[in-house]
């Protein structure tokens, strides 16, 4: 009898915690939320973070504040949220560049981009336009482009300073058996005023760098990196109208520390789902050149995996030595 007073004693214990965890998740968030990033204020995961962070806020009740730790390619922020503790309260929002890209072009991580987080949600996914300075190009489509770079392996260069750029320019070459050079800048602004200026020739970069300078006529738009034509650039074709299955894309997504109650990612989920339809934050991913693409927690693993396979491939494929 002693023995069995002691088991059902057990079980009611069990039974009784059972729901305090379920509570003490349902009840998050009930303090502040960090989103921390990777990037600087001002860039467009700062943009989306704030627009994001203002309706969690909005929805709860709770701050929702968005901090920069800026550097070693969004790394010096991966590394933070890995090693914060796995309650849900301190978020990493960050892109393809430390989940699917740095394992391949840095020989050391500090965080492993699938063990070190637990997927919360896709938000947005932005296609690059390619872009020639007309002076130096006298191609007005993606067909003349190929044909004038066949003629001249490697003379004409491409001015790059993202990760997204380079394999994207990369999966390029691959598709047409062309041969372009590869021009570093440590960011893409200064790439596209170099394209501008003459200094180089050519660009797949993002809308928002990048169409100023067609409206203005300083540049020339051959084709985008979307499986069709984009409607925010419906004029430009979509690169695989010339070759067929070429697509490419950068994204934005929220990530947890690994360990993160599976009850809290779902919260966290679901919060940002319920964002993604605000005209605040439609408006802020629209105005950045992206599309607003939510996948949650089991789907973004899925599309992680599959990004990070296809990644290396180009970049194994491309001789692109990490650095």
């Amino acid at each position: 009898m002693h023995i069995r007073r002691k088991l059902l004693a057990l079980m009611g214990t069990l039974a009784m915690s059972a729901p305090l965890a379920h509570a003490q998740d349902a009840a998050y968030p009930n303090r502040p939320v960090t989103i921390v990033i990777g990037s600087t204020p001002g860039s467009t995961t700062d943009g989306l973070a704030r627009a994001v962070a203002a309706e969690i806020t909005q929805a709860t009740g709770q701050a929702v504040l968005v901090e920069s730790r800026a550097g070693a390619f969004g790394g010096i922020a991966a590394q933070f949220v890995a090693q914060a503790k796995p309650d849900g309260y301190t978020l990493f929002m960050t892109t393809n560049t430390t989940q699917a890209a740095n394992p391949y072009l840095l020989k050391k991580l500090n965080y492993d981009p699938v063990k070190s987080f637990a997927p919360v949600s896709l938000l947005a996914q932005g296609y690059l336009i390619m872009v020639v300075n007309p002076n130096n190009i006298k191609a007005n489509n993606i067909a003349e482009l190929v044909a004038l770079a066949k003629k001249s392996p490697g003379k004409i260069n491409y001015g790059s300073g993202s990760s997204s750029v380079q394999v994207a320019t990369e999966l390029f070459q691959q598709g047409t058996g062309t041969r372009f050079t590869y021009v570093p800048y440590k960011a893409n602004p200064p790439a596209v005023l170099d394209l501008v200026g003459g200094q180089t020739d050519l660009m797949i970069v993002d809308l928002t760098t990048a169409m100023p300078q067609v409206k203005a006529g300083k540049l020339r738009a051959l084709g985008m990196s979307s499986p069709k034509r984009s409607p925010l650039a419906p004029d430009v074709p979509a690169i695989s109208e010339s070759i067929p299955g070429f697509e490419f894309s950068y994204w934005n997504a929220l990530y947890a520390p690994a360990g993160t109650p599976p009850a809290v990612v779902n919260r966290v989920s679901q919060l940002v789902q319920n964002a993604l339809q605000a005209p605040s934050v439609k408006r802020a991913i629209e105005s950045t050149g992206q599309v607003t693409s939510f996948l949650g927690p089991e789907g973004l693993a899925k599309f992680q995996q599959s990004e990070l396979k296809r990644w290396g491939e180009i970049i194994h494929k491309a001789g692109i030595q990490p650095e």
